[in-house]
């Protein structure tokens, strides 16, 4: 076992993170968008995201005003690709899951995101 392995399920060892993983398997989302699905403040998600990024479990890219986040599917890790294939298939009948993909469904960034022009 590696230490990057043992980072890695320390990630995934809080249910708010196990939220953002799955969200991020249906797409990119910016920190507002995750915000508003999860109902938690901007700091506590991006402590959550600083979290996930340094376990390689996700990347980010700047795109205008926003930094998008995205899953790792290319990790050089095979042990994240697996964790994270694993992630995709799992939780499917978790009302919580759910409940999350549904508000995903209506997330609109340009709606929600406060930008300064």
């Amino acid at each position: 076992m590696t230490r990057e392995d043992v980072r890695v399920f320390k990630a995934l060892g809080d249910a708010n993170r196990l939220r953002i993983v799955k969200i991020l398997g249906e797409r990119e989302l910016c920190l507002c968008e995750i915000r508003e699905v999860l109902g938690l403040s901007n700091s506590t998600v991006s402590k959550h995201l600083s979290i996930l990024r340094d376990a390689g479990l996700i990347l980010d890219s700047k795109e205008g005003k926003w930094v998008n986040f995205r899953l790792n599917s290319a990790a050089g890790s095979s042990h994240i690709r697996s964790i994270l294939d694993l992630m995709r298939k799992s939780y499917g009948n978790d009302e919580t899951v759910r409940a999350d993909a549904k508000k995903l469904s209506s997330v609109n960034r340009q709606k929600i995101c406060k930008l300064s022009s």
